[in-house]
């Protein structure tokens, strides 16, 4: 063999030692050096545009801070953002393009359950999808994990409560007609008869309903005591702007687990009188919080609106990262076996993942003008959910 051959043979051994089945350098090698792609779906037009900022926002903030430490399993997260604002058909064609043409390898979800329910048909449990927040719970789709609040942790110990602190014997329930005010409701009539108090009035009205005369009247008439909402965005702006104008702040409480930091500034300091809202996650400092809060004012500005919608979404990224680690693997058989006992510490406290949703605190806090101001904590909630964690689970 002369030297030319002898140095081709050697080239060609170095190669094949290099390479996987068909020629192709194995999976875990390409992977180990390359970035993985993880997709936020967020609502950066339509009704709720008003979170998805803050949204991309806290996603920036935990892909930064995952990436400082040496990535997911040592690659390197690249942000990939999706409007989920649209129709859920459009939402899931963005996810698609994602998929497929960009190669996300993982999706976060801060939007609607419709347009959660359009992806999860698109993913069919080939993907990992965090679902980041609050939610009504009831959900078990093969591949889709939730961070979000569920009714039960939300409801079933605040309701009591409020009803013993301000000795309440009738409640009122206003919502926006789809499945997430109708599923809280479920379990907020039980919290409300549970605690010896009775449901007077249930009214339900679509998304772009302008005036509430009609129902504040119901409300008058019916003597409540409380108000248990579930509007959503600008119908809750409007219904709590005129439930004040009818001047009822003063004679009842208001309570409802979607009224944010962003809503609350839509409703106005002179008509928030009275108002409760029960989250995992408010932009008054906790133990937990107060840093998380400085980094994000610091790098997005003091009057930048953090609510629990937007930082859902940091929730959610650091969350996969702890199962990927509990894993040791990104492949979706592998984090859903891994899934329950997850945990990390984050803004919201510990939080730990049993049965795909997760235990955690949730805080009540009374408006104080344009602010909220905590006023109990429920420690360590279950979600009450029982979606099971084995390779097969769907």
């Amino acid at each position: 063999m002369n030297r030319r051959n002898i140095l081709k043979s050697i080239a060609l051994g170095a190669a094949s030692a290099a390479v996987g089945v068909g020629g192709l350098v194995p999976a875990s090698v390409r992977a180990a050096n390359q970035p993985l792609k993880l997709a936020l779906m967020a609502p950066m037009s339509g009704p709720a545009a008003f979170f998805g900022q803050a949204c991309k926002n806290c996603a920036a903030m935990a892909v930064d801070e995952i990436n400082a430490r040496g990535g997911v399993l040592g690659r390197p997260l690249e942000l990939l953002v999706g409007d989920a604002g649209a129709a859920p058909s459009e939402s899931a064609q963005t996810a698609l393009r994602l998929w497929k043409r960009d190669k996300a390898e993982v999706f976060v979800g801060s939007h609607d359950s419709a347009v959660r329910t359009a992806l999860e048909s698109l993913f069919r449990g080939q993907v990992p999808y965090i679902y980041t927040p609050m939610y009504e719970g009831g959900d078990c789709a093969k591949g889709t994990f939730f961070v979000g609040e569920t009714p039960a942790q939300q409801l079933t110990p605040v309701i009591p409560w409020l009803t013993a602190q301000h000795q309440v014997k009738r409640w009122f329930l206003i919502g926006n007609d789809y499945i997430w005010p109708r599923k809280s409701n479920e379990v907020a009539k039980k919290a409300i008869q549970g605690s010896g108090a009775t449901v007077v009035g249930e009214e339900y009205v679509p998304f772009d309903v302008d005036n509430f005369d009609a129902v504040l009247g119901k409300i008058r008439d019916s003597k409540a005591d409380a108000v248990f909402i579930t509007l959503v965005g600008g119908s809750a702006v409007t219904f709590n702007r005129s439930f004040a104008s009818f001047g009822l702040s003063d004679k009842m409480i208001r309570f409802g687990t979607m009224i944010e930091e962003n809503t609350l500034i839509g409703i106005g300091a002179s008509n928030s009188r009275n108002l409760y809202s029960a989250s995992g996650f408010f932009s008054t400092p906790t133990a937990t919080s107060g840093e998380f809060l400085e980094r994000y004012h610091k790098r997005f500005g003091a009057s930048a609106v953090l609510s629990s919608i937007g930082e859902s979404t940091y929730e959610g990224i650091l969350m996969y990262d702890a199962m990927a680690r509990k894993a040791n693997s990104a492949a979706i058989g592998d984090l859903t076996k891994a899934s329950d006992g997850a945990s990390y510490k984050g803004p919201r406290g510990v939080i730990t993942m049993k049965s795909r949703n997760v235990t955690a605190d949730i805080f009540l806090a009374k408006a104080s003008g344009a602010r909220y101001d905590i006023v109990k904590t429920f420690s360590q909630l279950s979600s009450a959910e029982t979606c099971t964690s084995g390779a097969g689970a769907g």
